[in-house]
């Protein structure tokens, strides 16, 4: 009689082996990977302005310069629509980052604002300060007519005197929504989505970032806290810029008003807070 080799039924039951082998095997692949990448790796970090329905995004860095553009406004005394254009403006002119190079119309622009040394904006070192050159635009918007009612292209145009006036357009709607969450118009509006810190924060480092900015704040450590002495609405701007700089700063919580960001959630939530003052929380030292 010829040889004959293993029956159908005796193939089939050892394809269904192999498959099952094969998918342990997966298995054990996919929770060796979720071990060494866990979830916080794979999140894309950003900082999203949402009022109304609209919501905007920003990187970390872009929204840690929006933050200080709209804070300047605020300190100065100046409507969320001057934040508005300051914003609308640095988006266009540096992507709002402080790059430290111009183009062929501007071979000297640098910084937020693409500021030029030679046309009388400051020093090289001075434009390429992001406070001086935040300050430095908002001294030349001030001195336009009715600039609060001009269409934010159109007053940005008057003080970047632009090769390209009508590009500043194209970023109105973010300038507006990032300007009303980080000046305080708009409460818990600015969010911001995070990996874990990756070194330990400082609560006086916190605090000379803010003050550098806002000026004396009053604010007391309390352990990896920054307690500062805050009421609605004007709180509102320095605990929108502290998610916004968190990224920076190793800031892990931003409690205010009834709410509170957290870095592990990236949101804001009611949460029980002390009345009268913000709290900003940095890491801790990493568990040996």
């Amino acid at each position: 009689m010829p040889a004959t080799g293993p029956s159908r039924a005796v193939l089939r039951r050892r394809r269904i082996g192999a498959v099952v082998l094969l998918a342990v095997a997966g298995g054990g692949v996919w929770a060796a990977a979720a071990q060494l990448e866990p979830p916080e790796v794979l999140r894309t970090e950003r900082c999203t302005a949402t009022v109304g329905s609209d919501s905007y995004d920003l990187t970390p860095v872009q929204a840690q310069n929006a933050a200080l553009i709209a804070g300047v406004a605020v300190v100065r005394g100046l409507p969320a629509r001057a934040a508005s254009i300051a914003i609308a403006t640095a988006v266009q002119e540096s992507r709002l980052e402080n790059i430290n190079y111009g183009d062929d119309a501007g071979p000297d622009s640098r910084g937020l604002f693409q500021q030029r040394p030679s046309q009388g904006w400051g020093t090289e070192a001075q434009v390429m300060d992001p406070l001086y050159a935040a300050g430095a635009f908002y001294d030349a918007l001030v001195r336009i007519p009715g600039y609060e009612t001009l269409p934010i292209t159109d007053a940005a145009q008057r003080v970047q005197r632009s090769a390209y006036p009508t590009a500043y357009a194209d970023h109105e709607p973010e300038g507006r929504a990032f300007a009303s969450a980080l000046t305080g118009q708009s409460p818990a509006a600015l969010t911001c989505v995070l990996r874990k810190a990756s070194a330990p924060g400082d609560p006086a480092a916190v605090a000379a970032a803010a003050e550098r900015i806002f000026g004396p704040l009053g604010g007391v450590a309390e352990g990896k806290a920054l307690v500062v002495p805050a009421t609605e609405p004007g709180g509102w701007t320095t605990a929108s810029w502290a998610v916004a700089t968190a990224d920076a700063l190793s800031i892990t919580e931003v409690s205010f008003a009834g709410q509170e960001w957290t870095r592990a959630s990236g949101e804001w939530s009611p949460a029980p807070t002390e009345a009268g003052n913000l709290t900003i929380t940095v890491a801790g030292d990493p568990a040996p």
